[in-house]
């Protein structure tokens, strides 16, 4: 085993305890598959993560690191709050990128970051699945919600890697009042979202900080689990909203509230049509893991 600089940082919040933290180990050289996921495991947080020099073909393609990143039990292409919090990490530990843009290696290839004043953004991958959901999909979710099937606005497919469906419900109130049963939702992974203010053609108007309430439920190991603070989700659905004219270009959204977090999460779609999803992240524990 090795001592290996470490940090864990919490992602989605500029102050410390509020957001979704991560574990990130800074050198994971030489480390096998099977380390890497007996370590995520044993940290008992959503994500850990791995920095590596990047592959040959990714450095040749302007890849500044690598990352590969874990879950309990498996490993992910792409996570939203482990990018930043990764980026966040590499960054204070030294790294320099070589271009204007902080580019990652990672399972689903490579992703651009960019500086916006104090936080860091990614590019939203493309989606891998998007359209409407099947009609017998939606009916499940909002059972398993504990919703009207007429609650469900608006619906569709947010996988970017892992395997969101996304509803929209009426209103921020109705998503924060939500107790999902994981007896009917067994196996998925769904996004949910809901306006604050009045909805028009752009999105929310009259809003406050925060435009839009988000939460993340997936399977767990005691039933129905829910993310503090989720960046893929958040990408996927900024990707359908605003393409669907269901939000503003740009937008604020809010996560963890009912966990007792206060995630923010930034969204811009560039002139170039890029979505951008941004987030504080600061660093609450360094150090070393023998590994």
């Amino acid at each position: 085993m090795t001592l290996r600089p470490f940090t864990q940082v919490d992602v989605f919040t500029a102050t410390p305890y509020l957001g979704n933290p991560l574990a990130v180990v800074l050198d994971g050289r030489e480390l096998s598959t099977e380390a890497m996921q007996r370590f995520t495991d044993w940290t008992n947080l959503s994500e850990c993560t791995f920095l590596l020099p990047p592959t040959p073909e990714g450095s040749a393609a302007g890849a500044d690191y690598r990352v590969r990143i874990f879950c309990p039990g498996r490993e992910l292409p792409f996570a939203g709050h482990p990018t930043l919090g990764s980026c966040h990490a590499w960054l204070e530990a030294g790294g320099v990128p070589r271009g204007e843009h902080i580019v990652q290696e990672c399972g689903v290839g490579l992703v651009s970051l960019r500086r916006d004043g104090e936080r860091l953004a990614f590019s939203a991958p493309p989606l891998i699945k998007s359209g409407p959901l099947d009609e017998g999909d939606v009916r499940l979710i909002a059972r398993g919600l504990g919703v009207a099937r007429e609650d469900i606005m608006a619906h569709a497919w947010c996988d970017n890697g892992p395997n969101w469906r996304g509803v929209m419900l009426r209103s921020a109130e109705q998503v924060l009042a939500l107790k999902p049963d994981g007896a009917i939702l067994d196996g998925l992974d769904i996004g949910v979202v809901g306006a604050r203010g009045k909805v028009g053609v752009v999105g929310p108007q009259d809003a406050g900080e925060t435009q839009f309430e988000v939460r993340a439920f997936f399977p767990g190991n005691n039933g129905m689990a829910e993310d503090p603070v989720t960046g893929s989700l958040n990408a996927a659905l900024a990707q359908w909203l605003i393409g669907a004219g269901l939000a503003p270009e740009r937008y604020v959204a809010a996560q963890g509230t009912v966990l007792g977090r206060q995630g923010r999460v930034h969204i811009e779609q560039g002139a170039d049509g890029t979505i951008w999803v941004g987030g504080h992240s600061v660093s609450c524990i360094e150090g070393q893991v023998r590994l």
